[in-house]
């Protein structure tokens, strides 16, 4: 995925179709969640802070899984919000439930900072 100047600060929202493109290169976080879960609500103003952030140090993505399920299937989410840390296509860390941002921008920026 190339980030577009349109796509600057913001959450990008991955599918199904593209996903393995999306997690190729760069460090990714993929948030995956559902519309009608709580703490996937109370994660929403977390992501775009986060993103405001490091927009220009990683790609934060959010994966509905009602309407994209078959890479939540393929990375066994069974609870939501699942978020889980992507460095050049291969997953490095993951997190179940709330977080809070300044735990998930540690983490990120220590995947960008490792070589």
């Amino acid at each position: 995925m190339t980030i577009e100047p349109k796509d600057i600060n913001k959450v990008l929202h991955a599918t199904d179709a593209n996903f393995a493109a999306d997690i190729a290169t760069w460090v990714t976080f993929v948030d995956f969640w559902a519309v009608w879960c709580g703490p996937c609500q109370v994660m929403i103003p977390r992501l775009d802070e986060l993103v405001a952030k490091i927009w220009d140090k990683a790609k934060i993505m959010k994966m509905n899984v009602d309407e994209e399920p078959l890479t939540a299937q393929w990375f066994r989410i069974m609870s939501i919000p699942t978020m889980i840390i992507f460095k050049d296509g291969k997953v490095v860390d993951q997190f179940v439930g709330i977080q809070e941002t300044s735990v998930l921008e540690q983490k990120i920026l220590s995947y960008v900072d490792a070589k």
